[in-house]
């Protein structure tokens, strides 16, 4: 039996979900044959407690051969109990060196409920070391509170390596699960695996599938008693038992953040919420994608980047009734400054997960959530008057047929602030025309015939010229010629960078070109270099 392999004999069958006798830690089966790894050699000897036992030995050896005597101990000379002894290959004494065995045992059986020491060599004296302690410090009975957040600090600081921000008690009766899930003081998104015992031995550091995906805010340490492992005891086996406590663990870290974060715009400077909200916002994103309390709680303590400042998003609703928001950061980042100056709110929505969450709240009754338009630059920047629009009317005209290839029609309004001469706005079915007509370009006959009819001659670039800005009156009373050209250019491009889009090859050589123009212009040099008269 020392031998046996994948028997099932301790496991309860009558119980629905397979569960085990929790007085076993495992089968002694892959153990012994695992130890072949590290020796050439088995000896277990062992007598039983029964008065007038025999002491049985059993040998075994890596060719695969064993064998089994016995012999009576009238005087007790072997005591009572099994005594295991390998002897190590040639190439792996390092595994049964002192160091290796006492590290090894501290690692996996420091928190087993008996007693476990290692003979240890003091000054060449034998001295036994006690390897096992009070059990799991979670618990353990402190006189204080106090107390016994430390000693879990203490404990998350020696096997997890970091300080965390807190923890939260986790507990699965119906499969015997207690332990702690500690708080990274910092974000890192991706699971790395948690320390897991079973009946108080160690499975691994870093298993894996206990906790969902979007938990990657805690690292747990749990010991459960009906948890399975894999053969090879390193990880857990994915069964029922697994899901149905996973399930019972995410219902407890939700609960755990509704509870702690329901209040977190009003915690105190400093505090757990606060600082939890500031370090894992990414995680509680994740977490609202899946789950519509969580998402309602995200809506009132994550702050947004704004155009009128960080704010909520339950606070915008309160505020303007109507939530603007702008997918992406360069997106955000083209408009912030007009839109802050003419007093639109705009959410800046380009960071991870964003976006999709506001999807989300605005198919909930009682929330307007929609993406920044073209449009809503457009109609609150304000127009010129008739006898302004009149002068520039041929200006604008020669700017266009400038940016004819660049997909771009030029508008002039007034805006704030004046230092921004120009806008560069986007529109999301125009880019999309612009594409479909590059298809129709490169396509061949019969394929480029049947793209034609879904594209529609939309614009997909609107460059904004502001007239409050005296750069652009210059610009648009220059008479018509390479230098204005050169200017309209210079302006599209520029307002290209500032929202954030890199310049393709051909548009780096346009912006070199334009410059070139306008600085022969300012040195008063033609195309020959040679001065102007």
């Amino acid at each position: 039996m020392l031998a046996t392999i994948g028997r099932s004999s301790k496991r309860d069958t009558e119980n629905g979900l397979g569960l085990g006798r929790t007085e076993y830690i495992g089968q002694f089966g892959i153990g012994m044959l695992a130890a072949f790894m590290v020796a050439d050699r088995i000896e277990v000897t062992s007598r039983s407690a029964r008065e007038g036992s025999a002491v049985v030995t059993w040998r075994g050896y890596d060719d695969g051969t064993f064998e089994i005597s016995e012999r009576d101990d009238p005087d007790g000379e072997v005591p009572v109990g099994t005594r295991v002894v390998l002897r190590a290959r040639r190439d792996a004494e390092h595994w049964l060196a002192e160091e290796t065995v006492t590290a090894l045992a501290e690692e996996y059986g420091s928190l087993l409920p008996l007693d476990v020491a290692v003979q240890v060599l003091v000054g060449g004296a034998p001295l036994w070391r006690r390897i096992t302690g009070d059990g799991p410090p979670w618990r353990r009975t402190y006189p204080t509170e106090a107390a016994r957040r430390e000693a879990l600090v203490a404990y998350c600081e020696k096997h997890l390596g970091f300080t965390p921000l807190g923890h939260i008690d986790l507990a699965v009766p119906l499969t015997g699960l207690t332990g702690v899930a500690f708080i990274l003081p910092s974000a890192a998104p991706g699971s790395s695996g948690h320390r897991v015992y079973l009946k108080q031995m160690l499975v691994g550091p870093r298993v894996e599938g206990l906790l969902p995906e979007w938990a990657f805010f805690v690292r747990a340490v749990v010991d459960a008693t009906e948890l399975h492992p894999t053969a090879s005891r390193e990880q857990l086996h994915t069964d029922e038992v697994l899901l149905a406590t996973s399930e019972a663990l995410a219902a407890q870290l939700k609960e755990w953040a509704t509870r702690t974060l329901g209040g977190a715009s009003g915690a105190a400077p400093g505090g757990l919420a606060r600082r939890f909200v500031e370090t894992h916002h990414l995680a509680l994103r994740a977490l609202a994608l899946t789950d519509a309390d969580m998402l309602d709680l995200v809506a009132r303590v994550l702050p947004y980047e704004t155009t009128d400042g960080g704010a909520t998003l339950a606070e915008l609703r309160e505020a303007d009734g109507e939530i603007v928001y702008t997918a992406t950061t360069q997106a955000y980042r083209r408009v912030a400054s007009v839109a802050r100056a003419q007093g639109l709110t705009v959410v800046n929505a380009g960071y991870v997960y964003d976006a999709d969450l506001l999807t989300q709240l605005g198919r909930r009754p009682g929330w307007r959530v929609r993406e920044l338009a073209t449009d809503d630059l457009a109609a609150i920047l304000r127009p010129l008057d008739p006898s302004r629009e009149l002068a520039v009317l041929d200006a604008v005209a020669a700017a266009n047929a400038v940016l004819a290839e660049a997909d771009c029609e030029v508008l002039v309004r007034e805006f704030a602030p004046e230092h921004v001469p120009a806008m560069l706005l986007r529109d999301r079915d125009g880019e999309h025309q612009r594409d479909l007509r590059r298809e129709v370009e490169a396509a061949d006959d019969l394929w480029g015939s049947v793209l034609q009819g879904f594209a529609t001659p939309v614009t997909s670039r609107r460059l904004v010229l502001n007239d409050s800005a005296p750069l652009v009156r210059d610009l648009l009373a220059a008479p018509p010629g390479e230098v204005s050209a050169a200017g309209i250019r210079s302006l599209y491009l520029s307002a290209v960078m500032l929202a954030g889009d890199g310049l393709r090859p051909r548009e780096v050589e346009e912006l070199n070109d334009a410059l070139g123009a306008l600085l022969r212009a300012g040195l008063g040099r033609d195309d020959e270099g040679r001065g102007n008269a």
